[in-house]
């Protein structure tokens, strides 16, 4: 992957979100300018998160809604239209501990047998980390914040709330193993 794919991922995403979810295209802004940071700290598979990060949140779009399951349906478009790569489609399908809820929705079998989870942790928490740290608007927030936001947007009786509060404590794990790594990363360098 390279420029090329973050620039074909950004017309992707740009294309079904900006007009028909506008506030889902600044959250989707505000994630791939993380990813950009992230990746430039790490230097570990800058474009592919960038990528990822970028078309996280293409399965929002109503006219991809087959499931009603937001990574499985971005990723499934991604590569049954697109072609996309296997280690894209991969991150896009399992973003933010999206195998939690696929399990509150009876999809976790669906979504393990088509998008195995990458094994490569970095990569996937690095991901985890720009989602998780950007506001529905596109702004830097805590990852304490954002999943409050998400309890309080959803509710906690909702399928969304009910995975949340299960994937809290993953979600700041995976977001402190990042920090951990930036850290580490500006003092070596």
């Amino acid at each position: 992957m390279g420029d090329l794919a973050v620039e074909w991922s950004t017309q992707v995403a740009q294309a079904e979100l900006s007009t028909a979810l506008p506030r889902r295209w600044a959250h989707t802004r505000g994630v791939a300018e993380r990813a950009v940071e992230v990746s430039q700290a790490l230097g570990k598979g800058a474009s592919l998160l960038v990528a990822a990060a970028t078309l996280h949140d293409v399965g929002y779009a109503p006219r991809l809604t087959k499931t009603g399951f937001h990574p499985l349906d971005g990723a499934r478009f991604l590569r049954d239209e697109h072609g996309a790569g296997e280690q894209l489609v991969r991150l896009v399908a399992n973003h933010s501990f999206a195998l939690l809820e696929a399990e509150e929705r009876g999809l976790r079998e669906v979504l393990e047998a088509e998008f195995p989870l990458l094994e490569d942790q970095l990569l996937v928490d690095a991901l985890v980390y720009c989602d998780m740290t950007t506001t529905p608007d596109g702004e830097r927030t805590t990852a304490e914040e954002r999943v409050a936001e998400i309890r309080g947007r959803y509710g906690d009786d909702s399928v969304v709330g009910r995975f949340i509060r299960r994937a809290a404590p993953e979600i700041f794990a995976a977001v402190e193993r990042v920090e951990d790594a930036l850290a580490a990363q500006s003092r070596r360098g």
